[in-house]
């Protein structure tokens, strides 16, 4: 009877033994992270951003993958905010086990992950963190592991200001603009540098904090200015909601301009008052170029008019799959080469280089967009003249 104990004792620990080997296993894919604000008020990008990358796996592992291994992909929450984008980065490095992350498009969440990355040297891609300080630091030193596929605020402020100007011909320009907020705080800076350059003036600049909803105090300050133009870098919510007590407050003649912070959400909570508003974004779904991925995401998600970051988050995954391929390895630091070296990676919206000194595209033009009716349509590609 011992004898017999002992022979099963012995056969359930070979048992777990080799259940044990099986599962520590590490799978034979490439696991790949995407960070992306999933809830909170971002959501409206990041799960377009996730489904445009999940079409990409889709397709890339059905033409058999790469480096002869499929592609696994993992998403992490940041919910709109650094903390949660640290907590959500870590785990998908320190448990997931991912190669690489790409997003968030939050400049904040990425500032707060590069330390991470570069540690882990494990590299991160954004999709659109405008901010100059994403990829390099405070002393002019890039960040090894951290990288984008956007243009950055500078040249974002400078578009603005060049079309108001140029092309709007005013000069006399007011600011809304979210103090919390590194894209906020930033694209204002630039956007009234290069408004100054050209002869106009910044008549008002008012700060509100992130969650305030009710910004009349600093409208009326504003309306007492008599403003042509009213900068709004902020994100769609605070938009419309500026828009809306703007327009309230008498505010009838002030255009309303911004950057890529706009949503097409945002034209369901203040349609009437945006129409005729200016907004600047990274390209349009009415770019020829684009129409085939647009009838191929309007097929799988049923979504005709989808936020532009589903077309990032598709190209961005093509993008680092291209840099693997390259690298013909996912080892972090000659992945990271492969990415710093890209020249002529052509994706669905654009051709990048990056540039190795700041990790940023090189030469891509802005689109401008304006409010008509019930969409926000593409005007025009522009790129200001120095």
């Amino acid at each position: 009877m011992k004898r017999l104990v002992a022979i099963l004792l012995l056969s359930v620990m070979l048992s777990l033994g080799v259940a044990s080997c099986t599962t520590s296993k590490a799978p034979d894919t490439i696991r790949i992270g995407y960070l992306a604000n999933i809830t909170g008020d971002g959501a409206v990008w990041g799960q377009a951003e996730v489904n445009g990358a999940k079409m990409a796996v889709e397709e890339i592992n059905k033409a058999g993958g790469v480096l002869g291994k499929q592609i696994e992909l993992f998403v992490g929450d940041a919910r709109g905010n650094a903390t949660d984008g640290v907590n959500a980065i870590k785990k998908l490095i320190e448990q997931d086990k991912v190669v690489a992350v790409l997003g968030s498009n939050y400049s904040g969440i990425n500032l707060a992950c590069a330390p991470i990355v570069e540690a882990a040297k494990i590299p991160q891609i954004g999709s659109f963190p405008t901010n100059p300080k994403v990829t390099v630091d405070e002393k002019g030193n890039v960040r090894p592991y951290s990288f984008r596929l956007c243009f950055i605020d500078p040249y974002q402020g400078k578009v603005l200001a060049d079309f108001m100007v140029k092309d709007l011909a005013k000069k006399k320009a007011a600011i809304l603009y979210e103090v919390t907020s590194d894209y906020s705080v930033g694209l204002s800076e630039y956007f009234e540098k290069r408004l100054t350059e050209l002869g106009g003036e910044v008549v008002a600049k008012l700060a509100f904090k992130q969650g305030d909803v009710d910004f009349r105090p600093q409208l009326s300050e504003i309306k007492q200015k008599n403003p042509e133009v009213l900068l709004l870098p902020n994100l769609y919510k605070e938009i419309a909601l500026a828009a809306k007590q703007a327009r309230e407050l008498g505010m009838s003649e002030v255009i309303f301009m911004g950057g890529d912070g706009y949503s097409n959400t945002m034209l369901e909570m203040a349609g009437e008052e945006l129409q005729g508003s200016y907004w600047v974004s990274h390209f349009s779904w009415e770019d020829p170029g684009l129409r085939g991925l647009l009838e191929k995401y309007t097929a799988k998600y049923g979504d005709t008019n989808p936020e532009p970051n589903a077309a990032m988050g598709y190209d961005i995954v093509y993008f680092l799959v291209d840099a693997i391929k390259r690298a013909g390895t996912t080892d972090g630091p000659a992945l990271k080469d492969a990415i710093e070296n890209a020249k002529e990676v052509k994706l669905q919206h654009a051709v990048i280089t990056m540039d190795p000194k700041t990790h940023n595209p090189l030469n891509k033009l802005a689109a401008i967009h304006v409010v008509q009716g019930d969409k926000i349509r593409f005007l025009k590609n522009y790129a200001p003249q120095d």
